[in-house]
């Protein structure tokens, strides 16, 4: 509902019908991503992105996603995005670096690009942190891929 009656408002729209979704998955702690992936197309087809719409590329990993979903940017071929992945703090710095440059890897691709992509790559202190968000997260990539398709169509139309 609008919050203003003399001021037009963009409505969140979750119709996938007729969208084209991309996602990059990274195989890097494995069972963590197949879990954020199952929920992820689960929410798309649910929304009505048709299984033909869909394409998955795994990459390996959270470092590697930007490059590709640069790739599948560049294409055309895509109406939104999405990142899966998950970085699990370990005894060393490296998990601050994964952390930040593929989160900011991900936001440059989305502005040089004008592609909407929803960020699913976790960031968390541990394997049941990671667990325990996996679904939850990969359905809420799936949401924000499809609002944000359907955004920038109506405000482009």
């Amino acid at each position: 509902m609008p919050r203003f009656d003399h001021i037009p408002e963009h409505e969140p729209n979750l119709n996938g019908s007729g969208l084209r979704v991309g996602i990059v998955m990274s195989r890097f702690n494995i069972d963590v991503c197949e879990g954020l992936l199952s929920s992820c197309t689960t929410e798309l087809l649910e929304l009505g992105v048709a299984p033909d719409h869909i394409r998955i590329a795994s990459v390996p990993g959270a470092l590697e996603a930007p490059l590709v979903l640069q790739a599948m940017a560049q294409s055309g071929r895509y109406d939104a995005l999405i990142a899966l992945g998950a970085v699990i703090r370990g005894e060393t710095y490296h998990f601050e670096l994964v952390s930040n440059e593929s989160g900011a890897g991900v936001t440059r691709v989305t502005l040089d690009h004008g592609i909407p992509i929803a960020n699913g790559i976790l960031t968390t202190e541990d394997d049941d942190q990671a667990l325990a968000r996996m679904s939850i997260k990969g359905k809420e990539a799936a949401l924000a891929a499809i609002e944000m398709a359907n955004l920038l169509k109506a405000i482009k139309a």
